[in-house]
């Protein structure tokens, strides 16, 4: 069984972000940049499923400019076989990789997709869900536990009430949630391997793909700076200030 793994370059998240001067976007000059979390979790759950037996091949895919090149070594370090950049300069939503990953579906014939449930730069939570409906296949938002058996999947995921479990059948889109697993740290020798690993470089013509953007940013700004808290005596004055001051009872 083949599997897909997306994986996206985003923002390093321990680096505090900072928006531009005419609020355009946010600044990545010289940001240190890694794999977004969540597709960390999805190429570890693919790996995992590899070394079961269950899995017979990990191919990594990003889309964007070529420093995606660093994410998808990274991919392979951490156990994918082998890697494919979908190379483009333009800015990507959503709609335009999830179409991207279609046309790298068609071609590859996977018959499980594992990404993250959302980027931690945009937080759109859409693209697998995108996909799922382009594909006309089964998916599983907010994974927390994946089993595969035979030709489906189980997936038990992460709801407002508590936990529910879906079989789907295979070909199949599955989202990754935090509680999945916990990646690994790639070892050097398997860092040296992932640099003779295949990579291949597509480009969205290659796909038949118009990844033109459909949404316009029109501006970003920072959060407001939260005022300071207030250490209070007793109960009594904190009572008083919910009451007087934040008229919140």
């Amino acid at each position: 069984m083949k599997v897909l793994v997306p994986v996206k370059r985003v923002i390093d998240y321990n680096i505090k972000v900072r928006v531009r001067a005419d609020g355009s976007g946010v600044d990545l000059d010289n940001a240190k940049m890694a794999m977004n979390p969540f597709d960390e979790i999805a190429v570890e759950e693919a790996v995992r499923l590899k070394e079961a037996g269950q899995v017979s091949e990990i191919v990594a895919v990003s889309c964007g400019i070529a420093a995606c090149q660093e994410t998808l070594r990274a991919a392979l370090a951490l156990g994918a076989d082998r890697a494919v950049l979908v190379n483009t300069d333009v800015e990507l939503q959503p709609l335009a990789v999830a179409k991207l990953l279609k046309g790298l579906c068609e071609r590859e014939q996977p018959a499980l997709v594992i990404c993250g449930k959302q980027a931690i730069d945009d937080d759109s939570n859409q693209t697998g869900q995108m996909l799922a409906a382009l594909l006309d296949c089964g998916q599983a938002t907010f994974a927390s536990k994946v089993k595969v058996e035979g030709g489906s999947v189980i997936v038990t995921r992460e709801v407002d009430g508590g936990l529910e479990t879906l079989s789907l059948e295979l070909p199949a889109v599955i989202t990754t949630d935090l509680r999945l697993n916990e990646p690994r740290y790639a070892t050097l020798p398997n860092i040296m391997k992932a640099k003779k690993k295949l990579l291949d470089t597509l480009t969205p013509a290659d796909l038949g793909v118009d990844v033109a953007p459909r949404l316009k940013t029109l501006k970003v700004v920072e959060p407001p700076i939260r005022k300071a808290g207030e250490i209070v005596p007793d109960i009594a004055t904190l009572v008083s200030k919910l009451k007087n001051q934040a008229k919140v009872i």
